[in-house]
Parts: structure tokens; C-alpha cells; sequence
């Protein structure tokens, strides 16, 4: 090992094993390493401090393993201002340049640590008038400086939560092997804590929303206020109007029997809303008096609807244009403290893909590969509960209503076998 380098983290490093990370990371990509420093915090609240000196092969093989530590929240001990490139091409960046992570990140600029603005993993940090801007490939403009390396560079991993919340005791693991009623009480505190915090949640769902007869219980968490941003496509927003016009989704009424001629009803759907010209519209003329897209309208609570390309119609509202759609979640989605993921696969991967790993993230799926993928993409702060989505939704909007009229939860020591 000719070739080394000093770094150091600091934080909660044990509880949230971010050093047995780290640790592991030097070992599997074969360097060596050694503690010259550590210092462990002796309360509750204190941090810890680590400094390790990190051997690599060659100066190579030394820089893939520091790149490896510095998106586990790793730095070099002696940090340069931030170096940046070019971008010679509108779409086109230059070599070398950091990839961001889904962490909070800053950057070392004229000697003072610039927070990135707006950041979510898989961007690049543009140099803009003393910001640090996280900025898709596709916005990238000819002529923007644009942050190349990890030197200057700081990630701040999240850590385990310090207090007894819902969050903390799940950890992100899927498992339908839970008890469910008990989780079901204690997401309901927290949706309840983060509103009363002046918290901002968004919801994400699929169409089996309405397909498990569980969109009534969505509507009502938009009509009473917990729902401050709603994403989904075009689907969940047909089969909820076709459910309200016709009493059917996917030509199914509400006891699951199919119904003859029933599996138009959805194109009848589509064609009345676009008599009216806009969801917005049919409202407004009564045609449309309940349901998950009612109550957002009504309620005032943005939806975005993005568009794919199975889409049958799709509705006026629906954004057709995938970078546009997706621009319009990124928009959508800042300030967000907590997401609930309901029933889709898509929509849930491509919105952990926008949220910063501090974001309080709840994929519920039946399919538990949904919440699996989804971590595997990088969201690793989502926690995954494995369960139908149409006894799901209704326990917690049940549940909601109880302690929001002060009925103390019970435990499940309280509670009869």
C-alpha cells in the first residue's frame, strides 16, 4: 500500500453505524486503514469522532475508495475549495464531475461551507452567484460551472432519530411479519405530530387506491387536511372519476362483480371530463361531487398527474411530457417533511428518487419487491410495510379520526390477545 490518506467524520458514528460503514467499505474494496483518532461522545446528545488514515495501492485505486467513503459521509481531513468545470454543451458536462447523492451536501466555496440548494441523488452542483445549485443533467446550460470531484465536497449522512418516534423504531426493513395494528396507531401519532408541527406531507399512489375500494378513505385524509401534496397518473385519477360517475373502477363495482359492458366505463370517464374541458371544470358544473380528485380541487391541495405512455385518453390535467412531469414533482416536493407511498411502483421509484434521504418515507405495497427496489435505488431512508392497500388506508384514516378527537391509542399490551 503506497498511497494514503487522512479523513474523518463526525456525528452519532456508532448507534447509526455509519464508522462500521465506512469500516467495511476500506476492507471489501481492498485497502487497509487505521484509527490515528477517536473520540466517543459520553451522553446521549454528544458526537463522536473519528479520524483514520486510509492506504490504497496506487493513487487510483486510493481515489475509488475515497470515493466510495465520501458518499458514506467520509472527508478528507484537509478540504480545498471546490473545483469546477465548464459545461461545454447545453446537456453536456464535464469530466470528472460529482455526482450528488440524496444527502445533505455542501460545498467548500472561498473558504466557507455553502449548503446545495434543492439537492436529491443523481444531479450535478452548478456554481451559480455564490449558490450551490442541484441540477438535473437535462437543465444543464452551456457555460455553467460545474463542481468536478469530491475535494471541497461535504455529505452529511442522517442519523438514527434521538427520540422514540415511528421512524426510529421501524428502520427500513420490509416485512410482512409485523403487527400491522400497532404500526398502523403509530404512523397515525406521527402524521398527526408532523401536521401539528406545521409539517408538510405528500402522498403517492397507484390506482389499486381505488381498485381495493380504499379511495374514500384518501379522500377523506385530503378533505380534513392531511394531505398537502397529491402524486400520482393518469390512472388513479380516471378509475376515481369513473367510480363517481359510474360506480365502477376498471369496470368492477364496489363488491368486485364485473358489469356488463362495465369495462367502457372508464372511456366514459375520460369523455366526460373532457366535455368539460378540465377535472377542474366538472366540478365546477356539478358534474363531479366526490372523490379522491374532488377533494384536492376543493381542498386547494396541488396534484401533479404524470403521464405514461399505456395511458388511455390521458385527462386534460395529466402531463404528458415526462421531463416536464417530472420537473413538476422535483417543484412540488420541496419542503415536503413526510411521503406516503400507496400501491405503485413507478410513482414510488421515481419520487424517492427526487427526496432528500431526511425526508420521512412510508412505501406500503402488498408486493414487498416494490419497497425493495425502491430502497435499492438509493432511497434508503423509506421503510416498508407489507400489507393491502384497502385495509391499510381505511385503519389509518380510522385511526387518524380517534386520536385527532383525543382517544388515547392503546398499546399492544393494552389490548386483549
Amino acid at each position: 500500500m503506497s498511497e494514503i490518506a487522512d479523513i474523518e467524520m463526525e456525528g452519532h458514528l456508532i448507534d447509526s453505524q455509519m464508522l462500521t460503514r465506512v469500516l467495511d467499505k476500506i476492507m471489501d474494496m481492498g485497502g487497509e486503514f487505521e484509527i490515528k483518532n477517536f473520540r466517543i461522545g459520553q451522553k446521549k446528545n454528544d458526537t463522536s469522532y473519528v479520524q483514520i488514515t486510509v492506504n490504497g495501492e496506487d493513487a487510483a485505486h486510493l481515489d475509488r475508495i475515497l470515493l466510495e467513503l465520501h458518499a458514506l459521509g467520509a472527508r478528507l481531513v484537509e478540504m480545498d475549495d471546490i473545483r469546477t468545470g465548464i459545461a461545454p454543451s447545453d446537456m453536456v458536462v464535464p469530466r470528472g464531475f460529482y455526482s450528488t447523492t440524496n444527502h445533505p451536501t455542501y460545498v467548500r466555496y472561498q473558504g466557507s461551507w455553502v449548503e446545495v440548494e434543492h439537492n436529491h441523488m443523481d444531479c450535478l452542483i452548478v456554481l451559480e452567484d455564490g449558490h450551490a445549485i442541484c441540477t438535473p443533467i437535462g437543465h444543464i446550460k452551456k457555460g455553467d460551472r460545474v463542481v468536478i470531484g469530491t475535494s471541497g465536497v461535504k455529505v452529511v449522512l442522517p442519523e438514527r432519530p434521538r427520540e422514540k418516534t415511528f421512524f426510529g423504531f421501524m428502520s427500513n426493513e420490509v416485512s410482512s411479519e409485523r403487527p400491522s395494528g400497532e404500526l398502523v396507531r403509530q404512523l397515525a401519532q406521527e402524521i398527526i405530530r408532523t401536521k401539528r408541527a406545521g409539517g408538510k406531507i405528500a402522498v403517492v399512489c397507484g390506482p389499486a387506491v381505488v381498485h381495493t375500494g380504499a379511495a374514500p378513505s384518501l379522500a377523506q385524509l385530503i378533505r380534513e387536511g392531511y394531505v398537502d401534496v397529491l402524486l400520482a397518473g393518469n390512472a388513479v385519477a380516471v378509475h376515481d372519476i369513473e367510480r363517481q360517475l359510474f360506480g365502477t373502477s376498471l369496470g368492477m363495482n364496489c363488491a368486485g362483480n364485473a358489469i356488463s359492458g362495465g369495462h367502457r366505463n372508464h372511456l366514459y370517464a375520460i369523455s366526460e371530463i373532457m366535455a368539460s374541458g378540465s377535472i377542474h371544470n366538472a366540478i365546477a358544473e356539478g358534474k363531479l361531487q366526490g372523490g379522491i380528485m374532488y377533494e384536492a380541487v376543493k381542498r386547494g391541495v396541488p396534484f401533479i398527474l404524470a403521464g405514461s405512455i399505456r395511458d388511455d385518453g390521458p385527462l386534460p390535467e395529466v402531463i404528458t411530457d415526462t421531463s416536464k412531469a417530472k420537473d413538476a414533482m422535483d417543484q412540488a416536493l420541496r419542503g415536503v417533511d413526510m411521503t406516503i407511498m400507496l400501491g405503485t411502483m413507478l410513482h414510488s421509484i421515481a419520487v424517492g428518487n427526487l427526496l432528500p434521504s431526511f425526508v420521512k418515507t412510508i412505501c406500503v405495497d402488498i408486493n414487498p419487491a416494490t419497497v425493495t427496489k425502491l430502497m435499492d435505488r438509493g432511497s434508503a431512508q423509506a421503510i416498508g410495510l407489507v400489507t393491502d392497500i384497502g385495509i391499510f388506508l381505511p385503519q389509518l384514516a380510522e385511526e387518524i379520526e380517534k386520536q385527532k378527537v383525543g382517544m388515547k391509542p392503546a398499546s399492544c399490551l393494552d389490548r386483549k390477545s
